[in-house]
C-alpha cells in the first residue's frame, strides 16, 4: 500500500468562502486569486469551486494558459503585469486583462502592434513600496496610457499593506483617493484582510475585490481573529496515520537532538510526516495537531519523513490512528493551518505552498 499521507483539497469549503468574500462585498466584482497554483492547492483542484468568482487573478503566463484551457472565458488579470514585450502577444491571444506598474511596461504597450486594445490596471504605489508609480507620477502615466490606441480602458489599482492590523488602510486610502480623483475607471483596493475588516465602506471595497488567503481558509489577521470568527473554512487538510508507538520513561529522549527529554512516562506516536512532505522543520515541540479528531501535540524535532505525537493522553489512540497536521479531522475535528503556522514562526500561506509532491492530492469536490 502507499504510504499513508495525502493532501485534501475541500472544494466545498472553497465555494463557501468565496461566497463569503461576495457577502462581505455584496456590490463588488470578486477576484478570486489563484496565483502559486492556488496557493499551493491546484489550479484544477479548485477551478470549480472558485469559478463562480468574477474572475482570476494570478501572476504566471502559464496558469493563465490552464484556466482557459478549463473553459474559463472571464476576467484574467495578471498582478504583476508584463514581463518583456512578447508577453503582450499572449495578453492578447488569451485575452488578459494586465497590471502596469512602471514606465517599461507603457513603453512595451507604445511598441505592440494589436488590434484587440487592452485593459490594463494603473497601480499605485500609496505606501506599501512594492510595486506602483508614485502619486506624483501616477496621473502621467494615466495619461500616457490614456492616448495610446493599444488600450482600451484603464483601471485603477493599490495594495494595503497593514488591512490585518492595527495601522490600518487611511493613510494609503487617503493617498489612493487624492491621486486618482476625478479619473475615470473602475477600481480595486482591497485584499483579504481589507475585504474582511473594512469592507463596510463602499470606497473600500470599490468595483472590484481580491479574495487571496480568505479563499483558502486563512485569517489574514490571525491570532487577533481566527476563521471562526470571519466564518471561513479549512480548505485543504494534511493527514496522515500512526506508524508506530514507543513507550518512554523519564529521562527518555525524542528525535534527533533529543531536543525533547520526557519528564515522566509517556505514549508517543510516530507519524508517517516529515519536513520533506512540506511539513516544517522549525515547528517546534507543542504544535498542535489531531489524533483521531482529538488534540494533542507535537514531540521533539520534526525529520525528514516522520515526527512524533503525544498520545499519553489518548490511550484508545495507536498504529493506524488518522492524524490531522492541519486541516479538518474526523468527528468534526478541525485544525486551522493559522494555529501550525504560528507554532512554526511562519504563516499558513507559506505552509499551503510547501506541500511537496511527494504527497498524493485528493479532492473533495462539491455536491
Amino acid at each position: 500500500m502507499p504510504r499513508p499521507i495525502e493532501a485534501l483539497i475541500h472544494q466545498p469549503a472553497l465555494a463557501h468562502n468565496i461566497r463569503r468574500a461576495r457577502a462581505c462585498a455584496p456590490d463588488a466584482q470578486v477576484f478570486a486569486i489563484v496565483k502559486a497554483n492556488a496557493y499551493g492547492h491546484g489550479i484544477e483542484n479548485s477551478f470549480e469551486a472558485l469559478r463562480s468568482a468574477d474572475g482570476f487573478a494570478l501572476l504566471d503566463l502559464d496558469e493563465a494558459q490552464r484556466l482557459r484551457n478549463l473553459g474559463w472565458r472571464g476576467p484574467i488579470l495578471l498582478l504583476e503585469g508584463c514581463f518583456e514585450t512578447r508577453d503582450l502577444e499572449l495578453c492578447s491571444r488569451l485575452k488578459l486583462w494586465h497590471a502596469v506598474h512602471h514606465e517599461q511596461q507603457i513603453d512595451w504597450l507604445a511598441m505592440h502592434k494589436t488590434h484587440e486594445p487592452h485593459r490594463v490596471f494603473l497601480k499605485l504605489n500609496s505606501g506599501m513600496n512594492r510595486l506602483g508609480f508614485t502619486p506624483s507620477a501616477f496621473r502621467a502615466a494615466w495619461t500616457r496610457l490614456n492616448a495610446l490606441p493599444q488600450v482600451d480602458e484603464i483601471s485603477l489599482m493599490t495594495h494595503f499593506s497593514d488591512a490585518d492590523g492595527p495601522r490600518g488602510i487611511a493613510r494609503q486610502l487617503a493617498v489612493f483617493q487624492e491621486a486618482t480623483a476625478d479619473l475615470p475607471g473602475e477600481r480595486s483596493l482591497s485584499n483579504s484582510a481589507a475585504v474582511l475588516r473594512h469592507a463596510a465602506d463602499a470606497s473600500v471595497r470599490a468595483d472590484w475585490v481580491r479574495a487571496g488567503i480568505m479563499s483558502y481558509g486563512g485569517a489574514p489577521d490571525y491570532p487577533e481573529h481566527d476563521i471562526a470568527h470571519w466564518d471561513l473554512k479549512p480548505t485543504m487538510t494534511l493527514r496522515s496515520k500512526v506508524l508506530a508507538v514507543q513507550h518512554l520513561h523519564a529521562g527518555d529522549s525524542v528525535g534527533y537532538g533529543s531536543t525533547f527529554i520526557a519528564d515522566r512516562d509517556m505514549r508517543i506516536g510516530t507519524v508517517a510526516c516529515g519536513y520533506a512532505d512540506g511539513y516544517p522543520r522549525h515547528a517546534g515541540h507543542g504544535t498542535p495537531a489531531l489524533v483521531g479528531g482529538q488534540r494533542t501535540t507535537t514531540v521533539g524535532r520534526v525529520s525528514m519523513d516522520m515526527l512524533a505525537v503525544d498520545l499519553t493522553g489518548l490511550p484508545q489512540e495507536g498504529v493506524g490512528s488518522e492524524v490531522t497536521l492541519w486541516g479538518q479531522g474526523p468527528h468534526g475535528g478541525v485544525l486551522p493551518i493559522d494555529e501550525v503556522a504560528r507554532a512554526a514562526g511562519t504563516i499558513g500561506y507559506e505552509l499551503m505552498c510547501a506541500v511537496t509532491r511527494r504527497v498524493p492530492v485528493h479532492v473533495e469536490t462539491l455536491g
